[in-house]
């Protein structure tokens, strides 16, 4: 086939897709009925992790998974949109990781509003001003968010997915490497970035900043200036990517909570968050956390907090495999309340990104 005819073929092609893609969206709306009608909520993270596990099945490339993924990502965004003005509140300000994940996750058709704070964005959620929020909780180089974990002490609302976003630290300028006298950051991208800047930025000033997307509009409107920060930074702020991955750890990641108002049903591979307050004595924390043993339930997380409330009485924060509908983690909790003064369910989500 010469270039004329592989186009004619994907002009007929075209045609096909908008005509399946507009059928596939009056299902989505009709479905989006009934839930409303039940009083359901629109968006079921564990339906969106069947669709992208079912089409990836289907592929026999060459696009790759991920390219589907993508895809799909905004078809299901698209449909939401349609079905609902469905607005996600998010620890901001704009282009931010946190946005990043938020976009990763609900794709580009829904309306997104930026929080100064992350109680913020708790209280936009509480108060249904928003539908859902996205925080970040842990980095897998710096380690957890803690003033997250402290707003579920007082807070009903449910973890409802989770996104974990590979954290690809640019380096973004209007100058050459070479003239770049000063760098903007946040103090967690320079921890994270400290080995690379010590060799190739050494003798550059280091001015910390409250975000990235600030650090990114500083760096804009300075010459001889840089910023570090994701794609979506530069973007915005008309930067360009210098370098890119320059993270000294490679597996870098940051894991966002999508917080919501009902828990997921169960998938068959969850997992759920729970905060324990044990009782004050010697061997209450090894008798509690005895229960995940017991039902042999692979616990993958726990961090304590002081409580705020008294003195040395601390908060434990746990993940662990399986939903809390699951027999085997039903009867965990059930012996966990025994050894406990309270037991929260924070909710039990999709254990995939």
């Amino acid at each position: 086939m010469n270039i004329s005819e592989h186009r004619q073929a994907i002009d007929q092609f075209d045609a096909q897709i908008v005509k399946l893609l507009n059928q596939r969206t009056q299902h989505v709306l009709a479905i989006g009925e009934i839930k409303m009608a039940a009083g359901e909520e629109i968006y079921a993270p564990h339906r969106e992790r069947a669709v992208f596990e079912r089409v990836c099945g289907h592929n026999a490339g060459p696009m790759t998974d991920e390219q589907l993924r993508a895809i799909y990502r905004e078809i299901m965004s698209s449909a939401l949109a349609l079905e609902k003005t469905m607005t996600i509140a998010y620890l901001g300000p704009e282009a931010t990781f946190t946005h990043q994940a938020a976009i990763r996750r609900f794709g580009s058709s829904l309306k997104y509003a930026s929080q100064k704070t992350i109680a913020d964005v708790f209280i936009e959620v509480s108060k249904k001003r928003a539908d859902y929020g996205v925080v970040p909780v842990e980095n897998s180089t710096e380690g957890v968010v803690t003033h997250t974990l402290d707003m579920f002490v007082d807070s009903d609302l449910k973890i409802v997915s989770q996104i974990v976003l590979p954290v690809q630290q640019c380096l973004m300028s209007n100058s050459k490497l070479t003239q770049i006298k000063k760098l903007y950051a946040h103090p967690q991208s320079l921890a994270q970035c400290r080995g690379w800047i010590a060799k190739n930025l050494p003798r550059a000033e280091i001015v910390e900043t409250s975000s990235n997307a600030r650090s990114a509009e500083l760096a804009s409107k300075e010459k001889f200036s840089a910023s570090l920060g994701g794609v979506l930074a530069a973007e915005k702020y008309g930067l360009r990517i210098l370098e890119q991955d320059i993270q000294d750890n490679a597996a870098n990641a940051t894991r966002f909570l999508v917080l919501g108002r009902q828990c997921s049903p169960p998938t068959g591979d969850d997992r759920t968050s729970l905060m324990v307050s044990v009782a004050d004595k010697s061997g209450a924390l090894h008798s509690a956390i005895a229960a995940f043993r017991k039902f042999k339930i692979n616990m993958t997380k726990i961090e304590s907090r002081p409580s705020k409330r008294k003195a040395w009485e601390y908060f434990f924060f746990i993940d662990c495999a399986g939903h809390y509908q699951d027999a085997k983690v039903a009867k965990a909790i059930a012996v966990l309340g025994e050894h406990c003064n309270f037991v929260k369910i924070l909710g039990s989500y999709p254990n995939v990104d």
